[in-house]
């Protein structure tokens, strides 16, 4: 949520990212970006690091996930190309959701799906039902088990269907009928699916049910309420972390160009004085670092 919000408890991004594009050294996650398809060759590129690593190798992989939109990228095929000649053990796990925002899948490729792809790189590839939870958890550690066995890659395609809008500015009523996504929720909901299977194990009931919604809301609002409150990074921390090493003139350059407006419009300048507020120490870091 502190991600989200991009306040001073974001460790992973000092709210420098867009919400949702977290990542955590300490568990091995690397940040989230927004360009499509820049993952696939990176995590080629990780999964051969881990294989060099004696203290790592067949005892971890690179696990890579995208949509069939991405997979349209030359990003995709850089990757598959790299993960398949070195060789390296990475995960590749296709979510084909059917839309890559407005674009229907059968726009996007003429073939059968991602999954006939793996083959013509010497990827060994297994399709699974998506809206299984049970089916999806199969495939993965079978996938899971034979990068690490075979020092290969692996692709898993997951077949699946985006009932909800791509983001909170797309309208997808606009491109697919209502009644074809009312049909999905309805016929094809893993949510649905599993706990209709755990209520026929017995681990399950609406009892249950409703008190896990009621608690997982009152934490959702809880995390909200507290991630609001808080104020954003120092404005300084806007100009670390971007370069290693010696800071490069540019950086410098902005850094004291921002610093001289600051100056000039910081304390007169209404809209600007309210803004310095919501961050630490409200930018004197950088009109002060000396007295800090």
């Amino acid at each position: 949520m502190a991600q989200v919000f991009g306040n001073e408890n974001d460790t992973s991004g000092k709210g420098r990212q867009m919400p949702v594009h977290f990542g955590s050294p300490e568990h091995h996650f690397h940040t989230i970006s927004s360009p499509l398809a820049t993952q696939i060759p990176q995590a080629a590129g990780v999964a051969y690091a881990l294989r060099r690593m004696p203290n790592r190798r067949s005892q971890n992989i690179a696990a890579c996930y995208f949509g069939e939109g991405a997979a349209s990228e030359g990003d995709f095929h850089a990757g598959f190309m790299l993960a398949s000649t070195i060789p390296s053990p990475v995960l590749y796990i296709a979510r084909n959701n059917g839309f890559a925002i407005s674009t229907p899948s059968s726009e996007q490729y003429n073939g059968d799906g991602i999954a006939s792809r793996g083959p013509g790189y010497g990827i060994d590839t297994i399709r699974v039902d998506g809206n299984d939870v049970l089916a999806v958890l199969t495939a993965v550690r079978e996938a899971r088990r034979r990068c690490l066995e075979q020092g290969r890659a692996v692709l898993v395609e997951s077949m699946s269907y985006r009932v909800g809008h791509h983001s909170t500015s797309d309208d997808s009523f606009a491109y697919r009928a209502r009644s074809e996504v009312e049909d999905k929720k309805r016929i094809d909901n893993p949510i649905t699916r599993f706990r209709l299977f755990m209520e026929s194990q017995g681990w399950w009931d609406a009892d249950a049910e409703t008190e896990l919604k009621a608690r997982l809301k009152a934490d959702v609002m809880k995390a909200f309420k507290k991630a609001d409150s808080l104020k954003r990074p120092e404005l300084g921390q806007l100009f670390t972390d971007v370069y290693g090493g010696e800071e490069p003139w540019n950086i410098k350059e902005q850094r004291q160009e921002l610093v001289g407006l600051l100056k000039k419009y910081g304390q007169i300048w209404e809209p600007w004085r309210k803004e310095l507020g919501k961050f630490r120490n409200t930018g004197q870091d950088l009109l002060n670092p000396q007295g800090r």
